[in-house]
């Protein structure tokens, strides 16, 4: 069985805990950004299941971009690593750590 996404990209800052993930997404022609940090995913614009078991990030979403930070996430001074990756670029990132 493979892995959505989401669990992907969730496993990524598992295994990379000094990094956040900014994902610019679209969802069902709406707007929206996620945040993932240590293996948890939230909505930076609309709200979040209290179930972990409901994925933020769906398997109809298209992703817009990737942004990698470093951790800790300050909205008022995020330190971006590398902006604006498509999910093609993540691809060769998320191979290194085996997810």
């Amino acid at each position: 069985m493979s892995r959505s996404i989401g669990q992907r990209l969730e496993q990524y800052t598992v295994k990379r805990p000094q990094e956040v993930l900014l994902v610019s997404v679209e969802i069902e022609a709406q707007a929206d950004r996620i945040a993932i940090f240590k293996g948890f995913s939230s909505s930076l614009m609309q709200s979040t299941a209290f179930d972990p078991d409901v994925p933020v990030l769906p398997e109809n979403a298209t992703i817009i971009a990737i942004d990698r930070l470093k951790s800790p996430y300050i909205p008022d001074n995020p330190q971006y690593i590398q902006q604006g990756l498509t999910w093609e670029a993540m691809q060769p990132l998320l191979e290194e750590v085996g997810v």
